[in-house]
Formats: C-alpha cells, structure tokens, sequence
C-alpha cells in the first residue's frame, strides 16, 4: 500500500481544556452508588402507552415508522427531558421495567426500537447495515482483528461507539456475569491532568485505529483521532484501546511510541479505577443509553446458559439525536459526516441498511 504523508495540520499544537473540567459530566462513580437519580422506572401508564404503542404498528414495516407512528404522550416528554440529561448533564440513565417477559421476541425489539425513535435517528452499527443489533456471543474468537467483541463473551474493556447515543435493552441475562461498567471521560481526563499533564497531552494527538474490516468506499483500513479532543467547550473522546493495537498489523501504521502506550496504560488505569466507574447488572426489560462523547462502557466476562433458548440477548442501538454537540472535524474520517442530526455509523459499500428483529 502507498505510503500517505499526514496532513501538515496535524502536527499543529491541539486545542487543550483550559484545566480540569466541572459540571455534571464530571461523576465518580463512587458518588452515584448510592444514589438511584441516574434510574428512570416506567409507571404503569408508560408501559401501557408503550404496549398501545406497540399494537397500532404491528402491521406496519418497521423501517417506515417515524416517532410520530409510536405516540407516547405521557413517555415521550419524559424521554425528551432524559435525552437532555444525556447530551447535557450526567450523560447516561437506566430505564427499568419493560415488560419484555410477557412480549414475543419481535414485539420487544419492535416497542425498543419505537421508544429509540424518540431519542434519536438509528444509524448502522455494523458492514452489514444493521440498524438494530443484537448482541450475543456467537462462538467467534475475540483474537481475530475482523471480529467485534459484542459477538462474543469475553470482556469489552472501556470504549466508546462510532454515534452520539448507545442504547442496550436486556432481553436474557448470562448465567454468570456480563456486568455493565461506565465510567465518564471527563473525570477519566481529570485524575490523568492530576498525575501527569504530559501523558495527558499526548492524549490530545492523533492515533491510528483499526477498522476492522468494516471499510467504507475510498478509505483507508484504518483511520486517524486523537482519543481527547477539546472542541467548542466539549471534551470530546474516542477511545478503542483494543483497535488501537491491532491497526499496528495494517501497513503504513507507525508503531506506538513508548510514550503513547504510557499514556494509554494511565488512561485505562483511570478508567478502571473502583471510585470512577459504576458498574451495573441488567435485568431483563432494563434500557441503558448513554452518551459516547461523555461515557466510557465495558462488560465483564461472562458464562452462558447451555440452553439456547436460555443465552444471553441483547438489543443495541446507535442514535443520532438532533440535538448534538459539534464535533471536531477529525471526526468526519470515522463518521462520513459531523453534521447534526445526520451523523455516525459504519457504512460500508456493500451494508444495505435494514432492521433484523430476530437474531441472524
């Protein structure tokens, strides 16, 4: 592959934060586990709205609905308060108490994907186009750099996704573990300025990440952000450590000064630490959504159930909400578009965009 110079403009010093960052952004997770203000619980109300909802578009193809096709009038002013809670405040929320045990698979990825329209535009998650995902482990080894860790049972590690908003609904807990962990980015950024400045400027510089076969047309297997970037008043963050390594096997990918892996071994250490995130165990019937530019996840290791019937299942999200923050142009080589309201994704030439409501 021919070799491609880097911009000039890269090697402009970036823009940093002026100093540590307050506000509600800025959560410990040690603080919020006492605390239930980050869960929403459905009344009876919601939930029977939601199952009305649900009635009037089951005849309906899926892919045309628009959130006026799934009217939630007491919910749907609700959900826009949480959405702002989201983009603005704490970043995240825990919706508890779908009825998803008494709802046919289909119904229930149906009834998520209508509550989803009031949230934001779903876009693809994924080369083959899917619009909603289902995330399950598939037998897949978690080593190939061409397969994505939700489609197998092994721990994520902290990362972010390519859209504004991730959303999970749990259908089927495992047997044992699969714990969902958040941590905010902003207080990531925060305790790292507190140890050391430098490692935290290296942050703010560019590095390689792997596409992991999910090309678009005309680019490159690989693309370029730094994992901060300080835009508009926003710090903003990219993170995939586990893409990050495995673009070293890609052509034309520098190999990782010491000083990056120092600073990306301080950036999970912050992360990882016990009074930063805010782990979780999902119930069947619970919503997380989150905001990627604010929140880090991760999910345990888990065991299955042997059963089929019985495994681990659920519904993703990705969400492109009319009210986002700007982006840094950087952003526009992963995302095809920093435009708000019409942003985020995997698009690849051969992905036809489409809502799978049963596994395939």
């Amino acid at each position: 592959m021919a070799s491609h110079p880097e911009p000039v403009a890269r090697d402009i010093a970036p823009a940093l934060p002026p100093g540590p960052i307050t506000g509600p952004s800025a959560w410990r997770g040690a603080d919020l586990r006492s605390t239930q203000a980050w869960v929403y619980t459905l009344s009876a109300d919601e939930i029977a709205e939601i199952e009305s909802a649900l009635v009037a578009v089951r005849e309906r193809d899926v892919a045309t609905l628009r959130h006026e096709d799934f009217p939630l009038p007491g919910l749907g002013p609700k959900l826009r308060t949480i959405r702002a809670e989201i983009l603005t405040g704490r970043g995240f929320v825990l919706i508890h108490g779908l009825p998803v045990a008494s709802m046919e698979p289909d119904a229930a990825a149906i009834a998520y994907w209508g509550i989803g329209l009031h949230l934001g535009k779903a876009v693809s998650q994924n080369g083959k186009g899917h619009l909603l995902g289902h995330v399950r482990d598939l037998g897949y080894d978690v080593d190939d750099p061409n397969v994505r860790v939700y489609q197998t049972s092994r721990r994520q590690n902290f990362h972010t996704d390519s859209c504004d908003i991730v959303g999970l609904l749990c259908l089927r807990k495992a047997k044992r573990g699969g714990l969902s962990s958040l941590v905010s980015s902003v207080t990531v950024y925060n305790e790292m300025l507190a140890r050391d400045p430098a490692l935290t400027r290296v942050m703010f510089k560019p590095f390689r990440v792997d596409r992991r076969g999910e090309i678009p047309a005309g680019m490159k297997p690989y693309f370029t952000t730094p994992v901060f970037n300080w835009n508009a008043g926003y710090l903003t963050t990219y993170y995939v450590r586990r893409y990050i390594e495995s673009a070293q096997r890609l052509a034309d990918v520098p190999p990782l000064s010491d000083q990056q892996i120092a600073a990306l071994d301080l950036f999970d250490q912050m992360a990882e630490d016990a009074g930063n995130r805010l782990d979780m165990d999902f119930e069947p019937g619970d919503m997380q959504f989150l905001h990627n530019h604010q929140i880090l996840h991760d999910r345990t290791d888990y065991e299955d159930w042997p059963e089929p019937e019985r495994k681990r299942h659920l519904l993703r999200l990705w969400l492109c909400p009319p009210e986002g923050r700007p982006l840094p142009p950087c952003y526009a080589e992963r995302w095809g578009s920093i435009e708000i309201g019409d942003r985020g994704g995997i698009v690849t030439p051969d992905a036809t965009l489409h809502i799978p409501l049963s596994p395939i």
